[in-house]
């Protein structure tokens, strides 16, 4: 790829990144289509860390505006094409759904990239931009973009999965350490596996605590009283599978084979949360594939919890 030699050093949040950095002004100039929550978060990123960022295209004026705000010497545009002339790579920072259509819209020059930010997409959907000598890969960060500001603190030390070519892979691998993340190869194959992982690790868990929260009501407590108490135990849950591996990580009655417990869990949620029921009987199966996998329990014991996991959705119990 070309380098782009900046003129002058961005300017982010009042702050000028890479001023007198001769590596700074040697670093190819990053462009994004799409200046929402994910665009603008790793537009403010990339030029805290000294890459230069040259400027944004959005349909929606507004977006435009709040990415000027923040990234004052970026252009704005509202024709994606207009970027082209201005940066080395183009991160397409759209909904999945719309990666298609913006890259079947573009023709990359030769030297440029071309990078989307989707966890479960490979990077051969961006095919329809590219011209001879240009690349394409994808950049997904694991990290919720829900807040800009709490997305900004949680790069640092979030994963960064990277599939494509591997002379690009080369230089985003060096983005994403200067942001301070961690840089994680993906093959292209192994997009959609991935992603599903990615899924359940962070809306997976939401979803779950909704479960624990519609369950802690029958206890008396509202939703934010079941996180302020059962919180802390999932933080501590999850430092122990980090720590000591999810089969030693696991506790609880399915890992003691106290199928009593079990089968009142049932009961009460039965009753009172039946909505919850299918979530529990699938987390139990999971905690139970893991106790056969580590042993321990006799088989009898095994069955027995099977067969109350089974029997969970039905009306009537055991």
């Amino acid at each position: 790829m070309r380098a782009w030699r900046s003129q002058h050093s961005p300017t982010v949040a009042g702050i000028e990144v890479g001023a007198n950095d001769p590596v700074a002004a040697s670093r190819p100039r990053i462009g994004f289509v799409g200046a929402g929550h994910v665009g603008t978060t790793l537009a403010v990123a990339f030029a805290r860390a000294g890459w230069p960022v040259g400027g944004a295209a959005s349909r929606s004026a507004a977006r435009r505006a709040a990415f000027a705000d923040r990234i004052p010497d970026a252009v704005t545009v509202a024709d994606p094409a207009g970027l082209l002339d201005l940066v080395d790579i183009l991160f397409l920072t759209v909904p999945d759904d719309a990666i298609a259509t913006v890259a079947a819209g573009l023709r990359l020059y030769s030297g440029q990239a071309i990078v989307h930010t989707s966890g479960l997409l490979p990077s051969t959907v961006l095919g329809p931009a590219l011209a001879a000598g240009s690349a394409a890969a994808s950049f997904h960060p694991l990290v919720a973009f829900a807040d800009h500001e709490r997305a900004l603190a949680a790069l640092a030390g979030a994963s960064v999965a990277l599939e494509g070519d591997d002379r690009l892979v080369e230089v985003l691998a060096e983005l994403a350490l200067a942001i301070g993340a961690r840089p994680v190869r993906v093959d292209t194959g192994g997009k959609g596996a991935y992603h599903v992982a990615a899924t359940l690790s962070a809306g997976g868990l939401v979803g779950l605590l909704e479960v624990v929260a519609q369950a802690a009501r029958g206890a008396g407590l509202d939703e934010a009283g079941a996180l302020a108490v059962y919180a802390p135990l999932t933080r501590q849950a999850l430092a122990d599978a980090e720590a000591l591996g999810v089969d030693a990580a696991l506790t609880g009655p399915i890992a003691r084979g106290d199928a009593g417990t079990v089968e009142r869990h049932l009961e009460i949620l039965r009753r009172d949360v039946p909505a919850a029921v299918p979530a529990y009987v699938a987390l139990g199966l999971a905690q139970l594939a893991v106790v056969e996998r580590r042993g321990g329990l006799a088989p009898e014991a095994l069955e027995r919890l099977r067969a109350l996991l089974a029997n969970g959705p039905r009306s009537s119990s055991m």
